[in-house]
């Protein structure tokens, strides 16, 4: 293959992974988390496994054989990147009732232990008299 046709076919590989890994992570992790996201961690995380997958690509289709270390160390840095989704997702799953408040419950503190002793109001008022 020529390099042109190449890469086209690697851009077209990017674009691909990254519509598809956007659609997993949706289904898998759960939109509603995604959704208290900023965007910048899942552009970020979107963006890198897409590219360590077209340069895993690129090191399997470059050299003679698929399996060499430039494609395991992309395949590693792919799983690294994949936990990392992840543990952003669990975070996120973890803490997303921190910032609603819902105002519905109780919001009376109340103490454990025994009771006070009733104020003497009565008794200092009748000492005082006589």
């Amino acid at each position: 293959m020529s390099p042109n046709s190449l890469r086209l076919a690697y851009m077209l590989e990017f674009l691909v992974a990254l519509v598809a890994i956007v659609e997993v992570w949706s289904q898998v992790g759960g939109q509603g988390h995604l959704d208290l996201m900023p965007w910048y961690t899942k552009l970020g995380f979107d963006a890198g496994l897409a590219l360590v997958t077209v340069a895993g690509t690129v090191a399997a289709v470059s050299h003679e054989r698929a399996w060499n270390a430039k494609t395991i160390g992309s395949l590693a840095l792919a799983a690294l990147i994949a936990g990392g989704m992840a543990a952003v997702t669990y975070y996120y799953h973890v803490h997303e009732n921190d910032d609603a408040d819902s105002g519905d419950g109780d919001t009376s503190i109340s103490r454990m232990g025994p009771a006070a002793p009733a104020p003497q109001i009565f008794a200092i008022a009748h000492e005082a008299r006589a």
